[in-house]
């Protein structure tokens, strides 16, 4: 899966587009599939009603339990194998639903959603309320309609008894807000399905804006960084003198100035600095990301904690960046010193050739429901995903959930009317690579 740089995947969409919209229309059974969804679509509706007025904050196990629990009965109808998957106490997490159907047609397909959101039970955004076509509701847009979505995809593909034989993997995670520590744990599984997929398929929202419906080929990485700085304490009288030196808080400003200078400047690499504090006495919570500091203005600061988060289009950009972060870490302030450490996050999921084959197909298929092409968004516009961890692995896309936005506020709202078209094309996509594959 070799990685393309994002403006040489649009200019290859942009190739591919007189071809595209060449290609086969709908036959037989996709037809009887949209037809179906067409006929189910309040029932979709309220399943994500439903849904959505149980709380299933990270923290909240019972609530994300009970989602998975509805979802675990609808997939064994299907005929799935389903598996709750619990995690080791000191984890603090609820677990995940996995089922699995083992056939030998088409590609080995995972599909990826969660059953968690970031809305805990004393948030007071709690209830589901439409208004015609709009609805607002915690996690309506991230992601329990994304849920249904999958769900009723491979609902319709039963239908026209297109789910035998298939190959598929089911992961709704129950901690995807908030990863569960340490990751190897809680994302083993996950990892292991990447490892067994041909493609990966997720469920997060649809990219939708006043140029196009967008495919979600690529998502940059996310991980964080804490900066240690030391000095010698002394009266400040003395600062800047050969006994005394600059002090803690102007290294830590100086290395903050440096990475703007000299780190800053690659596409899609950003990075911030979240929390400082610096002073005589510093006390920093980094799991909490708070603290305290006390210091004086005729005292040197002895300590100063930084921390921050960064963000990267491949593994190369993420070691290229950290490196250079070390290079200037490592030159110091007179009688000053620090340190840097990194703490690994979400991986990127880096453009491939194999996504764009993906992109093409969904884009295609998109042509043939008579709406335009889906190119592929700029990976700047995405955050983070569970979809990142099966990318080194795996090719595929991401945003086959519906259209919303506001996400992770009270403001939350899902545009209903998506909901049918993002499982009509879910489900002509996993029929189509059912079939053959290709």
């Amino acid at each position: 899966m070799p990685m393309m740089n994002f403006r040489t995947v649009m200019i290859a969409v942009l190739l591919c587009m007189p071809v595209m919209s060449c290609m086969a229309q709908l036959n037989d059974e996709e037809a009887a599939m949209l037809a179906w969804i067409d006929s189910r679509e309040p029932k979709a509706l309220e399943l994500i009603e439903q849904l959505v007025n149980i709380n299933s904050g990270t923290m909240n196990h019972a609530g994300v339990r009970t989602v998975g629990g509805i979802l675990d009965g609808e997939l064994a109808d299907l005929g799935f194998d389903t598996e709750w998957i619990e995690l080791p106490e000191e984890v603090d997490r609820a677990g995940h639903l996995f089922a699995r159907r083992n056939g030998d047609r088409g590609k080995r397909l995972l599909l990826i959603g969660h059953l968690d959101t970031v809305f805990e039970p004393d948030d007071a955004f709690q209830t589901f309320v439409r208004d015609g076509a709009h609805a607002t509701g915690p996690g309506a847009m991230d992601m329990k309609s994304g849920d249904v979505i999958l769900l009723y995809a491979l609902k319709a593909l039963s239908e026209v008894d297109a789910l035998a034989g298939t190959q598929i993997v089911v992961a709704y995670s129950g901690d995807e807000e908030s990863p569960g520590s340490p990751l190897a744990a809680t994302r083993r599984d996950l990892i292991e399905a990447g490892q067994w997929a041909e493609i990966a398929l997720g469920f997060e929202e649809a990219t939708v804006d006043d140029q196009a419906e967008w495919a979600v080929t690529s998502r940059r990485g996310s991980s964080s960084w804490r900066l240690e700085v030391t000095g010698r304490q002394a009266h400040s009288s003395q600062i800047f003198s050969e006994q005394v030196g600059a002090g803690a808080i102007f290294e830590a400003a100086r290395i903050l100035a440096d990475f703007y200078a000299e780190v800053r400047g690659e596409e899609y690499l950003t990075f911030n600095a979240g929390t400082i504090l610096g002073g005589t006495v510093v006390d920093y919570d980094s799991v909490q990301t708070r603290g305290e500091a006390f210091g004086k203005n005729n005292v040197v600061p002895q300590r100063a904690i930084v921390q921050g988060g960064i963000r990267t289009i491949s593994s190369q950009q993420l070691e290229w960046a950290r490196e250079a972060m070390r290079n200037v870490v490592a030159r110091h302030l007179p009688l000053t010193d620090a340190s840097i450490s990194f703490s690994d996050g979400y991986p990127a999921m880096a453009p491939t050739e194999g996504n764009l084959r993906i992109q093409e197909m969904i884009s295609t298929i998109n042509r043939d429901l008579g709406r335009g092409p889906m190119p592929a968004v700029d990976p700047s516009r995405r955050g983070a995903a569970d979809i990142s961890f099966v990318a080194p692995f795996t090719d595929g896309i991401d945003g086959l959930g519906g259209r919303g936005g506001n996400g992770h506020s009270p403001e939350e709202w899902l545009d209903l009317e998506s909901v049918p078209l993002a499982i009509k094309r879910a489900a002509i996509l996993i029929y189509r690579l059912s079939r053959n594959g290709n």
